[in-house]
């Protein structure tokens, strides 16, 4: 054949279904660019030389991995509307004496184009926006922002790789299909899978059944490591789940719409309830992944943001004063009177010329283990037995003096020799008795509300805490050994009205004054607020980006698969509503048929997102707690506003899809 006829062919035919092609290789060029962006970043000189650039780099890795599996997967799904589209017209070309080989020709070349386009195109947006992007995160982690413009080699050639790779594999899948159905199968794939599909009522029972079990599992959690623990298996049975009562239910919906005579009789409904009771088991898949997808990105934007502007919360659950003082001992009785004693006077001294307030000093015994009913189990065998499951009982204890308490919280409990005072964080603790493995034991004479004495250690650590109060006579004399060995600390903090520069400094003194530790102690240490909170923002700021990032992408890919739909169905419906409009049915009836249809499908992916996230709430504050965020307030403020900015989004899509479905429809008829 002539040269070039194939080229032409195929760019004539991408052409002529610009309203396929254009969004798809919109979609490609966006996810190339979004690659290109987070892999452009993960390796920026700007971003590794700031403080704790190293974690950002490992959680735009991880986004680098998300967004690459995710654009495998977009574009397979969208390429199935694209390849399905023009099964009659390949047809016809074999009918006219085109063999499979030269269809496949047209495929690759149609391939090639739209490749070069997306990779090309995405490469250039990625270089353009990557500078943007770089300054947005250097902003949101309060870094000193370089305006110097830069292009990564490495992240183009990893790009190009990975999007060619895609494509390929795209293309071997559509020639695959083409050569395995026959000429007349592709002529009348338009109008096949006519049958009504069958209401399963066993599959919408077990999506029922199975979405249940996961909503039972999001309201029943107490521990933020039982959440953690679970929170994959709940998702991947929310996902089922999904799949099953959308597939599923939406055919039953359809009949139950069918059998309501004075619903289903009517000129709007009529049309519109019939078409979709053939497609739905195709249409529920779809909607099933609008709402995964509407879903992905509510849990995402909600939790990073609440992560972002709670950095503050956080980074003062994990340093309890501006300057946190530690100072460990090998053994209990060398954590004397006179030693602290010691260690605070040196500290006053060096602090002599600052005003510091809200004195934060006592002593304490720490232990691990698993948390079981009467106390802390540490022996092995309690710890090994069914590890998955007692892995979200696992718990740090902490076992203080009532005298350092009552002057901590300015209260004057008092208790005898085998009482205590029991304050549970990340979980609740409901036994009478507490103890460390077979050491001595206590009855709890009280579960407290609020803890004064918190450490950052125990903020720092995502095992659930027990602060436990003793009198100073069982704090000197109780049995509190375990096999896992005991820390026994001595903290002292305050609060400053220094900047962090000179916060910074006077930490930096002390630490100078006690370095010279006494034969009584082991370490110690000196940390600051000031001195962490970069690290902080660093790490929410890059989690709240990447959460950005990703639900841009999940946002067009849902927009995507609801133009898609909209359009293909236009097709679809388009001979349906011809034959309406012949027999009688105006312009105005056939409009609001169509938005009974749309209102009756399209918003479904919505509601049950809502559904999902308001399940999902325990299971995102339990997760945040491990952040040691625990601000209720901001959370259920993200979440809220979360979910109306994207259901406003929602409608605006739904209102422009709508309008090209009905466009289709009416330029036929």
């Amino acid at each position: 054949m002539k040269l070039g006829f194939y080229p032409k062919l195929a760019w004539s035919g991408m052409r002529k279904n610009s309203k396929l092609y254009v969004p798809y290789t919109l979609a490609g060029a966006g996810m190339a660019a979004l690659f290109y962006i987070i892999s452009y970043l993960s390796s920026s000189e700007s971003l590794l030389m700031v403080g704790g650039g190293g974690n950002i780099a490992i959680i735009l890795g991880m986004g680098k991995f998300v967004i690459a599996v995710f654009s495998l997967l977009f574009l397979f799904y969208t390429n199935s509307f694209l390849v399905r589209r023009r099964y009659k017209e390949f047809g016809l070309y074999n009918v006219l004496g085109m063999n499979k080989l030269n269809i496949s020709r047209i495929l690759l070349w149609e391939t090639l184009i739209n490749a070069l386009i997306s990779i090309g195109g995405g490469v250039l947006l990625g270089i353009v926006f990557s500078k943007l992007a770089e300054l947005g995160l250097l902003n949101m982690i309060g870094s000193d922002v370089n305006f110097s413009l830069g292009v990564s080699v490495i992240s183009i050639i990893f790009t190009v790789g990975l999007f060619g790779a895609i494509y390929l594999l795209i293309y071997l899948n559509a020639v695959i299909r083409i050569n395995l159905s026959s000429a007349t199968e592709l002529v009348k794939s338009e109008n096949a899978g006519e049958k009504p599909p069958k209401a399963n009522w066993l599959l919408g029972i077990a999506g029922v059944v199975i979405l249940g079990a996961a909503y039972y599992i999001a309201v029943s959690i107490k521990s933020p490591l039982t959440a953690i623990t679970l929170f994959f298996f709940a998702v991947i049975m929310v996902i089922i789940a999904t799949y099953l009562v959308f597939i599923a239910g939406s055919v039953l919906m359809c009949r139950i719409l069918q059998k309501n005579k004075g619903y289903y009789y009517k000129k709007n409904h009529f049309v519109s309830v019939s078409s979709m009771s053939y497609r739905m088991k195709r249409n529920g898949a779809g909607l099933a992944s609008i709402c995964i997808l509407a879903t992905m990105v509510l849990v995402m934007i909600s939790s990073t943001t609440c992560l972002y502007f709670g950095t503050e919360d956080s980074l003062r659950a994990r340093y309890p004063r501006n300057v946190n003082v530690s100072v460990w001992y090998n053994e209990q009785e060398n954590m004397s009177d006179e030693s602290v004693s010691a260690y605070r006077d040196k500290i006053n001294a060096a602090a002599a010329d600052v005003g510091i307030d809200n004195v934060l000093d006592y002593r304490s015994i720490a232990t691990s283990g698993v948390l079981a009913d009467g106390g802390l189990r540490t022996d092995e065998a309690s710890i090994t037995n069914d590890f998955i499951f007692t892995y979200s009982s696992i718990a740090e204890a902490y076992i203080i003096p009532l005298s350092d308490y009552n002057a901590m919280s300015e209260t004057k409990e008092t208790l005898s020799d085998d009482e205590a005072l029991v304050f549970a964080y990340r979980t609740d603790y409901t036994s009478d008795i507490f103890a460390v493995d077979d050491g001595t034991q206590f009855k709890v004479k009280k579960v407290l509300d609020s803890m004064p004495c918190y450490s950052g250690d125990a903020m720092a650590s995502i095992a659930t805490g027990i602060y436990v109060v003793v009198s100073d006579k069982s704090f000197a004399e109780g049995d509190f050994t375990s096999q896992n060995g005991s820390s026994y600390s001595w903290k002292y903090g305050f609060d400053t009205a220094l900047s962090d520069d000179e916060e910074m400094t006077l930490a930096q003194r002390i630490y100078g004054v006690i370095d010279r530790i006494d034969e009584n102690s082991i370490s110690s240490s000196v940390e600051s607020i000031a001195q962490n909170r970069a690290e902080f923002y660093e790490l929410y700021g890059g989690l709240f980006f990447l959460g950005i990032i990703l639900s841009i992408a999940f946002i067009c890919a849902a927009v995507l698969i609801i133009y898609y739909k909209q359009i293909s169905e236009g097709y679809e419906d388009a001979r349906r509503f011809e034959i309406m409009q012949n027999v009688g049915m105006t312009k105005k009836e056939i409009r609001s048929s169509i938005n009974s249809q749309l209102l009756t499908v399209f918003f479904m992916p919505l509601v049950f997102a809502g559904l999902h996230l308001g399940f999902a709430f325990p299971f995102i504050h339990k997760m945040l707690m491990l952040f040691n965020l625990n601000n209720l307030p901001l959370l259920i403020g993200t979440t809220v506003i979360s979910f109306c900015a994207f259901a406003l989004l929602y409608a605006v899509v739904y209102k422009i899809t709508s309008n090209s479905y009905y466009n289709i429809v009416s330029a036929r008829n």
